[in-house]
């Protein structure tokens, strides 16, 4: 499930990139996947 949504919200930032959407919105998925990522290492220890 956290793996889904880890690869769900990695689309989602590529996109952003790819479509050149604004700085900020780009840096709100990359901090939220960082979140995602992390909480997944976590659950993994």
């Amino acid at each position: 499930m956290l793996n889904e949504k880890i690869c769900k919200k990695r689309d989602e930032l590529n996109k952003s990139i790819e479509e050149k959407k604004d700085y900020e919105e780009i840096y709100k998925l990359s901090v939220e996947l960082d979140e995602l990522i992390a909480e997944y290492y976590a659950l993994k220890v």
